[in-house]
């Protein structure tokens, strides 16, 4: 088993979400897949221009396609930008700023093939994953009371 010295190498998938804006008279709305690849744009940009604390972004593959799914709850179809990152992380807690965003859909963990935790390592993972959720908690909390 390695320790956490040597970085972890991943894979991360997110897909951004685009819903279109309809049209007012004479001006076009945007459609989802528009919106969507906007969206991805403008992350993947913040990506590679803003540096993240324990984080190296190696490769950022935009190649797979924006596809579209219904969605029950607004009765309206969704679009979805992909964006796969291949990165190198300090630690486990690192990553986990990836894992808890509402675009996460999926983490390979490419090197190294097994990991071990110490008690001190494992309380700090997981205050880690709880100071992201709450973040996220209040992020909804604001954007939903703001409507």
């Amino acid at each position: 088993m390695e320790d956490l010295t040597t970085g972890i190498r991943a894979k991360v998938r997110l897909d951004f979400k685009g819903v279109g804006r309809p049209g007012r008279l004479i001006f076009g709305g945007k459609s989802n897949d528009k919106v969507a690849e906007e969206a991805r744009e403008q992350q993947v940009a913040l990506l590679r221009n803003v540096p993240i604390q324990g984080i190296q972004i190696e490769d950022v593959d935009l190649s797979h396609d924006i596809y579209v799914v219904y969605d029950e709850v607004n009765n309206q179809e969704v679009a979805y930008a992909p964006v796969i990152l291949q990165l190198t992380a300090d630690t486990l807690e690192d990553l986990v700023r990836f894992v808890a965003r509402d675009e996460f859909r999926k983490i390979e963990i490419i090197a190294p093939d097994s990991l071990s935790l110490n008690k001190q390592q494992m309380e700090r993972l997981m205050f880690r994953i709880y100071e992201e959720f709450t973040s996220y908690r209040l992020h909804l909390e604001r954007k939903y009371n703001m409507k």
